[in-house]
């Protein structure tokens, strides 16, 4: 028998995909701590190298690099094999990596294994998407995508005191083995825990119908099928998709970059204060991030278009995210703390209907995994663009007020990308083999 969707004070039978999602908020939490402690170990490593801002701009970006150039090849591979293999080789992979970092000695060392790290990491938001595509309706995909990914704002957030803390007692290389730890602990779980609701023996069947009852349509045409991955940049919406994700990266990952060494520069702050106070903006932003899910799936649910459901968090949040441009106007630092976790937040609230939008336009099941690498290798280019950009802008000008007045802008340009250049959101119908691109 079909399952009535869901509503407040009702219970499906079964609550198995949220343990998946766990996993999958989990991993990412372990995945950004991996990231992150390099941002935090920043200010010692340059000490203890004698690396310069422009050295320390590059060894920040060097991750995203590899990270944006392997989510292409990632979501193809997800979709091939499956989130379950995928998951596992990337996380040991990226772990491993983490690890060796503490045995680098030079410039060149640490910028390679940055580099190795990025390719391990890139196939982990991929997998997430597929994962909330396989495990549940589309009435709740908004809210279990705000879950795995609270994930980066829980690990950009623990990063800061739990790698300070490291740091402080045993030095900036024991960061590194501790943290890359952590991944391996993860992979056994997850290989006992994961699979699909189809092949799950823990699933019961009326959590399984209960899946199936509201997922993505298929599509009108069967020729969407036949939808190649290279055809998906002839979309207007993936196009749309990409601009919107880079302006919001570009802005984002600041905070997991360039956050502790801005507190220590422009702010004054020590290592104790920037491991506890610095902390602040990502925790603001995880409840940013539950918010916008709920918002999204709520205006599902009421029976709001879809279109409407995603777009209304998609823009509001990149436009409140421009905060982070007033930063620069005041001189508390409080104020200026306040001002940055209202935009991480906001970015927050937005990016829970991004990561929704690969399984909302999927032109089939198989195509969410490569949706969901296409956006992101667009979104990560800008982990590049805004490492190095402070790193030149911190040499030729000696503070942060540029790098913060320009992300504010592509706040908003995020939010035009949005608003304007993504269409109606809904399965991607196949185009004829000569036409031209969505519009």
């Amino acid at each position: 028998m079909k399952q009535e969707p869901h509503t407040p004070g009702s219970k499906p039978a079964g609550n198995l995909r949220w343990l998946m999602v766990f996993m999958a908020f989990s991993a990412t939490a372990i995945n950004y701590i991996d990231r992150a402690n390099l941002g935090v170990a920043a200010p010692y490593i340059a000490k203890d190298l004698n690396l310069s801002p422009e050295a320390t701009g590059a060894l920040l970006g060097a991750f995203f690099w590899t990270y944006a150039a392997f989510q292409l090849p990632s979501g193809w591979f997800i979709d091939k094999v499956g989130a379950r293999l995928a998951y596992l080789v990337a996380v040991v992979w990226w772990s491993l990596f983490t690890a060796t970092t503490a045995f680098a000695r030079s410039f060149g060392a640490l910028f390679g294994m940055r580099l190795l790290l990025g390719v391990g990491e890139a196939p982990a938001y991929p997998s997430n998407a597929k994962i909330v595509s396989e495990w549940f309706p589309r009435r709740e995909r908004a809210f279990a995508t705000s879950i795995f990914d609270s994930g980066n704002r829980v690990g950009t957030a623990l990063s800061l005191p739990i790698v300070s803390a490291i740091i402080g007692h045993f030095g900036w290389r024991m960061s590194f083995i501790i943290t890359g730890a952590l991944g391996f602990v993860w992979a056994a779980f997850w290989l006992w825990i994961y699979k699909p609701p189809a092949q799950h023996p823990w699933v019961s069947k009326e959590e399984r119908d209960y899946i199936e009852s509201d997922q993505t349509p298929p599509p009108s045409n069967p020729a969407a099928q036949q939808v190649r991955w290279r055809d998906l940049f002839r979309y207007r919406t993936i196009w749309g998709m990409m601009l919107g994700f880079f302006c919001l990266n570009f802005v984002i990952y600041f905070f997991s970059t360039w956050f502790p060494t801005y507190l220590v520069q422009a702010r004054g702050f020590d290592l104790k204060k920037m491991g506890l106070v610095g902390m602040i903006p990502a925790l603001v932003a995880v409840f940013g991030g539950y918010l916008g899910g709920y918002v999204s799936d709520r205006l599902v649910r009421s029976g709001m278009r879809l279109t409407l459901a995603r777009k209304i968090p998609l823009v509001g949040g990149m436009f409140m995210s421009s905060s982070i441009g007033l930063s620069v106007l005041v001189e508390s630092t409080t104020a200026a703390i306040a001002l940055m976790s209202l935009s991480y937040a906001s970015l927050a609230f937005a990016a829970a209907s991004i990561w929704s939008l690969p399984a909302d336009v999927a032109p089939t099941r198989n195509h969410v995994g490569s949706i969901g690498g296409i956006q992101n290798f667009a979104s990560n280019l800008a982990g590049v663009c805004i490492t190095t950009f402070v790193g030149v802008m911190l040499a030729k000008t000696g503070g942060f007020v540029v790098p913060l007045v320009v992300a504010g802008g592509f706040s908003l340009l995020g939010a035009f990308s949005y608003l304007v250049i993504v269409p109606e959101i809904k399965p991607l119908e196949a185009l004829p083999p000569s036409g031209l691109p969505e519009k």
